[in-house]
This record gives C-alpha cells, structure tokens and sequence, in this order.
C-alpha cells in the first residue's frame, strides 16, 4: 500500500510567485481604493466649501443716518449678502421668524441676526451718554453637525466683524476731530459679536455627532447582519463548510433553488433585525442615555433602515457570489461614509462625493436619523425624504435579488454540489 503524501511545508510554498499575486494585487488596490475614497472627502473642506447655507435677519427698525437713505441694520444686511466669502456662503435673508424655523428644521447652519435697535445703538456712540456697544448675534446649528455648525460660525463671524469695522471707518470720520484717542479706539471696531445657540441640544447628543454615529450602527447592524444570515443559511444548507477553530463540518446538501434560497435569507433578516434593532436602541439609549425622543417612531425608523441595508445586501450576494461581501461593503459602507453629510457638510465635499449623496444609503439614513434625533422628528428635516429613499432602496433590493436568481434558475446554474465523503 503507498505512503500518503507528504504534508507541504509553509516554508516551500512561499517560494511560489503564483501564490503571492492575486492576493497582494487585491489588496493593495483595496487598501488604495479606501484611502482616496475616506480621505478624499475630509482633507481639505475649507477648500471645497461653497454654498453653504446662512441665515441673514435684519431686524434694525431705527430711522436712517442723517444723509443716508438706508438704517445700518439694511447696509450691514446687504453688504453680508453681496459679499459670499469667495463662494463659500449660501446667504438667505429671512426673517428672524423664518431663521428660527430653518435652524429647527436643520435647512441652514446658522445665522446672523440684527436687532432692531442696530442705528439708534450705533449712532449713540458717537455721543457722550453712549453705555453700550451695539450687538449683532451669530446663531449657531450644532444638530448640523459640529464641523458644520463651525464652519458656519466662522464665516458669520467674519463678516460681521467686516461690518463693525467699516461702520467704524463711518463713525470715526463722522466725529473727526471732537473724539478724543478712548472714543476713537472703541469707534474702530464699535459693535459687539456674541454667539448663541441657535436650535440646542441635549448634554448626551454628542456635540451633533450622536446622529451619524447612531446611523452608522444601523448600517453596520443591516450589513454585518446579512452576511451573517448569508453565511449561516448557506452553512445550514450544505452549500459552505463550517470550520470553527480545529473542527470542521459539512452538512448534508438540500436541495433548493437560488430563488428559495434567497426568500429564506430575506425573511431571516426581516426577522432577526427586529433583535438587533431593539439591542442596538438598549445600547444606545437605555445603557449610554443617548438624548431621543419619539423613541417608537425611531425604532420603526431603524428598523426599517437596517432592514433595507440587510435586504441589499441579500441581494448583492444572490447577484455576485462569492464577492458579494465586497460590493456590499463599497456600496453600504466605503461609498457611504464620505457621501453622507453627516460629519463633513456635503457643501464641503468635493463634487464626486456631492453625486453619490443624491443615492448612497447611510445618507438617506442619516438625514432621516438626525431629523428624528434633533428636529422634533419634522418631514422638511429630511425625514420624508428618507422615507421615500428607504421604501425605493427596499423595492430595488427585492426586484434586483429576485431578478437575478430567478435569471440564474433559468440558466440551470445550480448551487448543488457533491457532498466530500
């Protein structure tokens, strides 16, 4: 009777060249690929900022300035306006009314606000009974994130003291000589820039950042959940060994369909995400004490979002096969992340990136979340449209999955294999 053959040492095979290159092209191309596409999107925001949307309330009602046709409140307003910041504000004159409502409904990161005593404040400088400096307000919108919410203050910031030092260069050169050298040094940089908040939010919100953090778990739940099932489902059936640690096993093979097999994945998630759903708001919510409200339309909300991303999922799997995990991690994840607004304004992001936001998932997920989180749950926060984004992801997952199993069941491509003996 013949020997077995002898075991292959480690040490030998490393000598083959066919061993080492697909796995070091794949890789490296991967590790390429996720370092352009993650940093990509963070690297320089301050140059890719354009647009960014600022509120402008001008609430000045004094009479103008001797030989001036306009109050200063309307001239600081429309110098702010006119002027974009090289491109990088979005100015929107409202009302303080209307700045209000679009800082709760998160349509604007912040705003800069005249009060209504602006003219009367200012020209009482030039007097000797002047007490107070004149005040303009810049509000800020941290449920915008604290990235955006910053950048927002920095450049109302900038342009409100632009407007204090050129109603200075007014002042001074109305007082002329009669200023003595105090009054000139309070009359170069005369009004006063406070900063307040302008929607706030609770101590556990993560200064804005809870809201993409808690997104990013319901997609991590839908994808890691799904190729779990996958996995499981197909170990379970005889289709995939199941090795854990030094023991291995190979079930019997059942004889099912790709369409079937695709239904039974389907319905698992459908019903394991109700567990993984209700861990991950336990977590969140009840251990750490994350700030919500509307806790049963967030659940149904997460739910519903980590059901769509296990159903794509599914389905990309049923499509690709063995590199379905992959698409599925570009697609929920590496495509996902840098596209989601969420921690980087989209408005800062270079256009690539602006593209993919109209449809990658984790952003339709994450305006959904943080309109829930830290917009009172309102439908023009984003809600409704991620709604509609989920009910569309949803519907493409079931028609694309079953499409092409039933495609491949056509083509007699069956997954039946020989059990080893």
């Amino acid at each position: 009777m013949a020997d077995a053959d002898p075991e292959v040492r480690a040490t030998k095979l490393l000598g083959h060249t066919k061993l080492w290159v697909m796995p070091s092209v794949l890789t490296g191309v991967l590790a390429l690929l996720l370092s352009l596409l993650y940093m990509g999107g963070v690297v320089n925001p301050q140059r890719d900022l354009h647009d960014l949307p600022i509120g402008v309330v001008n609430s000045d009602t004094g009479k103008p300035p001797t030989g001036q046709r306009q109050n200063l409140g309307t001239q600081v307003a429309g110098a702010v306006t006119a002027n974009s910041a090289g491109g990088k504000a979005g100015w929107r004159t409202l009302t303080r009314a209307q700045a209000q409502d679009q800082l709760d409904s998160g349509r604007i990161y912040g705003a800069l606000v005249i009060p209504a005593g602006f003219t009367d404040s200012v020209t009482a400088l030039t007097t000797t009974g002047a007490t107070a400096r004149p005040t303009i307000t810049v509000l800020t919108n941290p449920g915008k994130g604290s990235l955006g919410s910053s950048l927002a203050s920095q450049i109302t910031m900038q342009a409100a003291h632009q407007a204090s030092q050129s109603i200075g260069r007014q002042l001074t050169s109305a007082a002329g000589t009669r200023a003595d050298s105090t009054t000139k040094l309070l009359l170069a940089d005369p009004v006063n820039v406070v900063t307040q908040v302008g929607h706030p939010l609770g101590d556990h919100s993560g200064l804005g950042l809870s809201a993409f953090y808690y997104t990013l778990l319901l997609v991590l739940a839908g994808f890691l959940g799904g190729n779990v099932i996958s996995n499981a489902v197909d170990t379970s059936l005889g289709y995939a060994d199941n090795e854990i640690g030094p023991w291995h096993t190979r079930r019997p093979t059942v004889p099912i369909n790709r369409t079937q097999t695709l239904l039974l994945k389907m319905a698992m998630t459908a019903g394991i995400t109700v567990v993984t759903v209700t861990l991950v708001m336990v977590a969140t919510i009840a251990i750490l004490g994350m700030d919500a409200t509307h806790i049963p339309l967030l659940w149904i909300f997460s739910y519903c979002a980590a059901l769509a991303v296990g159903l794509g999922v599914q389905a990309i799997n049923a499509a690709f096969g063995g590199i379905g995990q992959l698409v599925s991690m570009f697609v929920f994840i590496v495509l996902g992340l840098p596209s989601s607004g969420a921690t980087v304004p989209l408005q800062a992001v270079p256009g690539f990136y602006r593209f993919l936001s109209h449809f990658e998932p984790m952003r339709q997920l994450s305006d959904g979340v943080r309109a829930v989180l830290y917009f009172n749950a309102r439908g023009d926060a984003g809600l409704t449209r991620s709604w509609i984004m989920i009910a569309i992801g949803t519907a493409l997952a079931l028609l694309f999955g079953f499409a092409m199993t039933r495609y491949y069941d056509r083509k007699g491509h069956k997954r039946l294999t020989p059990q080893p003996t």
